[in-house]
């Protein structure tokens, strides 16, 4: 106490008496005077931290370049070949639209909500903001006094950091004072307002106003009420915390202060006012997360193609704003997509009907612990112990179990469409769930399956390209080949039978093992058929072995379809893609793809080929007739089935279009079982239904065509038993086509008009 006293009254003599000031003040000066370097130390000190301080506010600047052209991270278009937008890809799904297109009215609720001084600051509104900082005082929360454009410097040049402490923000604000001041010098307050409601965060992934609008109501930002765009105005101050779907009170009860702000600045009445509340809104329920749109398996392909480009070109597909032109026809992705649904949900129940689960209960078992440790509550289990409690829980609960078994019979699919003639891909269906795509394979370009008896056509192709007749006999015989790790492989038809001598035109128009294995065996070499496949499109490895006659090799489906465009395109292999040109967000050409054409076949082969496959779907017998029932313009085709019936087929083509189907499962133990399971019955008519669709849509307007046969190839009479050129003495003949090249010779038994009686007795014949 007394020393309290002792400091009380040496204050006050200080302050009263002014020798004694000065005595004190002489004092001090000694001291300031001996200890000079430890002063001038300190304040050196104090202005290298208030220069360093200065250094480090304007390093965090944005640049004079950013500030004159700023560029917020916009979302990627991904455009089709018919100007529809399939997608946008997009950290900040972000779309530009200009303030001449946003209703007046949502500019007025922004300026009554967020900043009713807009016009009338230079970027800082200091009385609002020292106002604001002494009621956070008083009060002791924190609470915001931000101009619009302050707002906009923070979102465009993303100023604020997470988890900032005092010192952050006292940064942070200086920035946004200095950030606010440069632009407002550089630009009006309309370009402010658009930048501020181009750049804004509105919740769901949604950036930019015009992007809010098409994810919560599927419509442009030009198109809103005010009803909805006061709600957008309300939840700027927090769209997590205000988001409608999620949290509707709170959303609508902030909507509430919007209102009354545009009635109390005059904006609106209050008529116009109770109109707002009365208004019932509908909500678009997407989630972001999932890549959505009519081809959202393409669009995904193309997002891959695009990040393997991006270090090459320096751009940001998630940022920059690109302008991506791919191949697909919207029209014709929307028939193949009509296509799939209505053959596979008439096809996955008669399929449920005759799968059991009770005899294949080690399948079942093994994908429910594949789902169990799928999940994130298993991966985050911080203990064994718990994940063999989960694991026990969920063997045993119906309900999980049920979502299992539905998710592994389900039938999957893998559709492609192709123009041969410029290597255009129309249209790609990669999965059932064609809808969405979420972490799912892609099964058109990420799967490789045995094409079984749909890579027959390369093993007649070799036989066709070497100079061997479409009416050349082989025996349909069975054949035993001793395999290279010792083992013998005995080839067997489709339904057991054998017998006879078949044509190449009759083997592959009716899917004839045998005479497709020994095609390999005696007139086309396994090398040279694993060659032709390859230079036709085929980019997995096939072993040359005799069983690739068979279809042993596995392919994906885009290059077997692939390689039968070559068939349609007169023997040219292009190299089907999807990207026709990149620019970017002013429109400057990035890439653009110049097609990679090869003439892989003569236009003979070709065209002969084309012909032997329009039997497979035209006349009796043909294995992939079905397609008829659906479509009955010019087409050629092959199906495939596996032997185990797993994996379906039919690839073909029009001379326009070559489209091929693969159908099965992603687990390859699970197989169709029946004969449901062919390529006729379970692929063709997803084939056979998309060329239906898409010749009778007038807006594509596909003409008629037909395939062209060449003046390399001629039609010629041929005698029916001995398959060479016909006499006019053969009793019985018909047409076949042949390459100019490889003539045949005259028949040699009917040579006369009495080949009869030297047939029945030969030693009377006279020389």
């Amino acid at each position: 106490m007394a020393k309290r006293r002792y400091e009380q009254e040496d204050m006050d003599r200080y302050f009263n008496d002014p020798a004694y000031r000065r005595s004190f003040l002489r004092r001090s000066g000694g001291f300031l005077r001996k200890h000079w370097k430890l002063s001038l130390g300190l304040g050196v000190l104090l202005f290298g931290l208030i220069v360093w301080y200065g250094f480090y506010i304007v390093s965090g600047l944005p640049s004079l370049e950013k500030l004159e052209n700023p560029k917020p991270e916009l979302a990627t278009k991904i455009y089709s070949s018919d100007a529809v937008v399939l997608d946008l890809i997009a950290e900040k799904n972000r779309t530009r639209i200009s303030l001449d297109k946003i209703p007046p009215g949502l500019i007025h609720a922004l300026i009554a909500t967020e900043d009713k001084d807009f016009y009338n600051h230079w970027g800082v509104n200091l009385p609002r903001f020292f106002r604001q900082m002494v009621l956070n005082i008083i009060t002791f929360r924190q609470a915001g006094a931000s101009t619009i454009t302050q707002q906009l410097a923070r979102n465009l040049y993303n100023l604020q950091s997470q988890n900032e402490n005092l010192f952050d923000k006292i940064t942070r604000k200086l920035r946004e004072f200095i950030t606010s001041v440069q632009i407002e010098r550089n630009f009006t307050k309309q370009e402010i307002l658009e930048l501020y409601l181009n750049v804004s965060w509105f919740g769901r992934g949604a950036y930019g106003i015009e992007s809010a609008a098409q994810r919560y109501f599927n419509k442009s930002a030009s198109e809103l009420t005010p009803a909805e765009y006061t709600l957008f105005i309300g939840m700027l101050q927090g769209p997590g915390y205000y988001d409608p779907i999620r949290n509707p009170e709170r959303a609508f009860g902030r909507r509430e202060v919007v209102i009354r702000q545009m009635v109390r600045d005059g904006y609106i009445t209050e008529e116009e006012a109770a109109q707002i509340r009365a208004e019932n809104l509908q909500f678009r329920t997407l989630e972001p997360e999932s890549r959505t749109g009519i081809a959202p398996h393409f669009v995904e392909w193309v997002r891959q193609q695009l990040l393997e480009r991006a270090e090459t070109y320096g751009f940001n597909i998630y940022r920059d704003g690109l302008r991506v032109y791919t191949t697909v026809d919207s029209r014709m992705q929307r028939h193949a997509n009509r296509a799939v649904e209505e053959h596979l949900t008439e096809f996955q129940k008669r399929f449920e009907e005759n799968w059991d689960w009770k005899k294949y209960p080690e399948i079942l078992r093994s994908n429910v612990d594949k789902a169990i440790r799928d999940l994130d509550v298993f991966k985050k289990a911080k203990s064994k112990h718990v994940q063999d409690s989960i694991i026990a829980a969920l063997r045993t609960n119906p309900d999980f179990i049920d979502s299992v078994k539905k998710l592994a019979r389900t039938i999957e699919v893998g559709f492609v469409v192709i123009d041969p003639h410029t290597g255009h891909i129309k249209a790609m269906v990669g999965g059932r769930n064609f809808r969405q795509f979420k972490y799912g394979l892609n099964h058109v370009t990420q799967i490789r399956r045995q094409p079984g008896s749909a890579f027959k056509p390369f093993v007649f192709t070799v036989a066709i390209d070497n100079g061997t007749p479409a009416c050349f006999e082989l025996l349909n015989q069975p054949v035993t080949i001793p395999m290279a790790d010792g083992t013998r492989w005995t080839p067997q038809n489709f339904d057991g039978t054998f017998g006879g001598k078949y044509t190449l035109r009759e083997g592959l128009k009716r899917s004839i093992n045998l005479i497709a294995v020994r095609a390999i065996l005696e007139i086309a070499p396994p090398k040279q058929v694993a060659e032709y496949a390859q230079r036709m499109g085929i980019k997995s490895p096939i072993p040359p072995y005799g069983s690739i006659a068979l279809g042993s090799a596995e392919v994906t489906p885009l290059e077997i379809t692939s390689a039968y465009g070559v068939y349609a395109n007169e023997g040219v292999h292009i190299e089907p893609y999807s990207i026709v040109r990149i620019e970017d967000s002013d429109g400057n050409l990035i890439e653009e793809t110049v097609p990679t054409k090869r003439e892989v076949l003569s236009k003979e082969t070709a065209y002969i080929m084309t012909n032997l496959l329009e039997g497979g779907v035209n006349e009796e017998g043909g294995t992939g007739r079905v397609i008829r029932n659906f479509f009955a313009l010019p087409a050629a085709g092959k199906t495939g089935t596996t032997n185990d019936y797993g994996d379906a087929w039919f690839v073909g083509f029009t001379p326009q279009l070559a489209a091929g189907v693969w159908v099965g499962f992603d687990d390859h133990r699970i197989k169709f079982g029946s004969s449901d399971g062919q390529g006729g019955r379970a692929a063709a008519p997803i084939f056979g239904r998309f060329m239906q669709y898409t010749y009778e849509d007038p807006d594509i307007g596909l003409p008629l065509e037909y395939f062209r046969q060449p003046e390399g190839v001629i039609t010629d009479t041929i005698c029916v038993e001995t398959k060479k050129k016909a006499r006019e003495f053969c009793p019985e003949t018909t047409t076949e086509i042949f390459n100019a090249k490889y003539p045949i010779g005259l028949c040699d038994v009917h040579t006369n008009p009495f080949w009869r009686d030297e047939r029945q007795n030969p030693s009377k014949i006279s020389w």
